[in-house]
């Protein structure tokens, strides 16, 4: 039987970058929701852009790892109600976006730095907004608690890894937005929406641990 512990730490190993991305790299063609626009006529955020991260927290369950996600306050003047990964704008005071993303975890949801473990980082995700964000990837000690920041957070809640690694889930939305036609990906967890930068972040963290086989490849089955 498989260690599903052991396969998301070996498929993290070789498919995150160990590194940071510098603050001058990769603004000059990062990927974001214009990456989506089927015929490349979206308006891309001119730089500079304002630096964020996020954490990813993956928390090994019984029966499986999960990644933890929040669902933001009802009373937030941005993105209200909206399913969100913890995180934040980069303070100068900030040495880099790990910093960063576990600051914001433990302001947003009281998850101590020390209780993840760091396993790499995601190509930045430029929002429609002008963030550029940095998705951090962490292991959560499995006896970590969370405390939600009620001025920022509705709830805490967890969707199974496998969930979020189903490349069938994930559909490609569009809305109407400041007068041009927005896309972005979409996916569904019970009753929850997950859309938008999160998708987006979470099916790029798809493609880094799950990616497709080269075409012509030669699919091979045990015995």
């Amino acid at each position: 039987m498989s260690d599903p512990l052991a396969d998301f730490l070996a498929r993290a190993a070789s498919g995150l970058s160990s590194d940071p991305p510098g603050p001058d790299d990769p603004t000059s063609n990062p990927r974001g929701d214009h990456s989506l626009d089927p015929d490349g006529s979206a308006v891309i955020p001119p730089p500079p852009h304002r630096r964020a991260a996020v954490l990813a927290p993956v928390i090994l369950r019984a029966g499986g790892p999960s990644l933890i996600l929040t669902e933001r306050a009802a009373n937030l003047r941005d993105h209200s109600g909206q399913v969100a990964l913890p995180g934040g704008k980069i303070d100068p005071s900030d040495p880099g976006p790990a910093h960063a993303a576990l600051r914001e975890a433990h302001e947003e949801i009281g998850l101590p730095p020390a209780a993840v473990r760091l396993l790499g980082y995601l190509d930045p995700y430029l929002s429609g907004t002008g963030f550029l964000v940095t998705p951090v990837i962490g292991l959560v000690a499995p006896d970590a608690t969370f405390r939600p920041n009620p001025t920022e957070v509705a709830e805490v809640f967890e969707v199974p890894l496998a969930v979020l690694m189903d490349r069938d889930r994930y559909r490609l939305r569009s809305r109407s937005w400041q007068g041009r036609t927005r896309y972005f990906y979409a996916l569904t967890f019970g009753e929850r929406l997950i859309w938008g930068v999160t998708a987006g972040i979470l099916n790029n963290l798809r493609e880094r641990l799950y990616p497709e086989p080269e075409p012509g490849a030669v699919r091979r089955s045990a015995g």
